[in-house]
């Protein structure tokens, strides 16, 4: 037996020190517990549901490094905690954006099933409940730019007289105390009544029953086609079949507006206006009534009425600053296919232009001119600057895919 320096016995070599070996067998084991738990629990699980107890390593420290493995075990865990929460936060920002394809433009962020992508002008109460609110839903909307001054002829135009009624009332003997009805609302309770008012004053027309059921809008010397453009998107009036868009000089004792509304179904009318009576007031050739027929085909400006579909392309013709329209009732064709099909004027019932110098008044004195006259001077104006821009427009598109035409056929 052989004695080492210290004086006792031992095998030769290296002998480590017991702290040595005991730090390198915890650092294996732990080493191995580690890769252990990762390999089994990455992804589904994170270190922080072991729920290691602080105390379990309370040795093992680098002393060069300072860094504890209770510090690299917190390290990680936070790091995987901060990853799940950016990928929580990820998800939920992608299932608040809902997007469908019939979402309208704005509504990407909604389910479908609360989007209203249309409205209508249907009176609501302030109490009650809501789907009790409407009795009857309207089937058209009749629309009349209106001044104060024309107030009886509008209120003629919508409860005229029922001259039926009256001579069968006046042929009964006084003694049956027969009552006596002799009126009836020209457009009934399947139309909604709408008045556009250029001059401001709408409290006034309280007086008259029907205008309480009517909506009104006001904005001061402003045309139809100005109202048009900004009250009636066809996503506002998408619930009515059919669109009037009247004046307020017209005469409607030769017209029923229910019975219009058969000949333009019976004739599949997209665009039309009743037949103007040929001997009075100054209207077009073309629109004047033709007494040996229920239709003809071809429509002038004054008072048109627009199927649901037609509105939809005709609210895009507008132009929001030729307010007059001038012009745009030869542009309608473009609307309706095949258009010398579906745009006529019913002759069987028909009405009066009473041409009332009513919104022409409305301008104001410019170099000595009359207001009316201002008012026409800008009618022609507006009349040559929209067939520049149909003109020029449809030009500029042919262009666009190698189309070049003649400029007489491009207008």
């Amino acid at each position: 037996m052989t004695l080492n320096k210290m004086g006792s016995p031992g095998r030769s070599g290296v002998v480590r020190k017991p702290n040595e070996s005991m730090r390198l067998i915890v650092t294996t084991f732990i080493g191995i517990v580690f890769g252990f738990l990762i390999g089994v629990s990455f992804p589904a699980f994170t270190l922080t549901k072991l729920n290691l107890p602080s105390n379990l390593f309370p040795y093992v420290e680098d002393k060069n490094s300072g860094l504890s493995t209770q510090a690299f075990l917190n390290a990680w865990s936070t790091l995987k905690g901060n990853e799940n929460n950016s990928s929580e936060a990820k998800n939920l920002n992608n299932t608040s954006k809902i997007w469908v394809p019939s979402n309208p433009r704005g509504a990407e962020r909604l389910p479908p099933g609360i989007v209203a992508a249309k409205s209508d002008f249907y009176l609501r109460r302030l109490w009650g409940i809501p789907k009790e609110d409407i009795t009857v839903k309207q089937k058209y909307l009749v629309t009349f730019t209106v001044g104060y001054k024309q107030k009886n002829n509008i209120d003629a135009a919508v409860k005229k007289v029922n001259f039926h009624s009256l001579t069968f009332t006046l042929s009964l003997s006084l003694s049956l105390s027969a009552p006596l009805n002799l009126f009836f609302l020209q457009f009934s309770e399947n139309f909604t009544i709408l008045l556009f008012h250029y001059d401001g004053r709408t409290t006034e027309w309280d007086e008259f029953e029907w205008s309480k059921r009517a909506i009104h809008v006001s904005a001061r010397k402003q045309t139809k086609w100005w109202y048009a453009k900004r009250f009636l998107h066809p996503d506002i009036v998408a619930a009515y079949d059919y669109i009037f868009v009247w004046d307020e000089d017209l005469g409607v004792e030769h017209f029923n507006a229910e019975e219009y509304i058969k000949l333009v179904r019976k004739h599949g009318l997209e665009i039309s206006q009743p037949g103007l009576e040929p001997n009075k007031g100054l209207t077009w050739q073309m629109t004047k009534r033709r007494g040996d027929r229920e239709v003809h085909k071809f429509v002038e400006i004054m008072a048109p009425v627009f199927s649901r579909e037609a509105w939809r392309c005709v609210w895009h013709l507008i132009q929001n600053d030729l307010v007059h329209g001038w012009g745009l009732d030869f542009a309608l064709r473009r609307c309706v296919e095949p258009a010398h099909e579906k745009i006529g004027v019913v002759d069987a019932q028909w009405i009066d232009h009473q041409t009332v110098p009513s919104l022409g008044n409305e301008g104001e004195i410019v170099e000595g001119k009359a207001p009316w006259q201002g008012v026409r001077e800008r009618c022609r104006r507006e009349w040559k600057m929209f067939q520049d821009r149909v003109a020029n427009a449809e030009k500029a598109y042919n262009k666009s895919i190698g189309i070049d035409l003649p400029k007489s056929t491009a207008s």
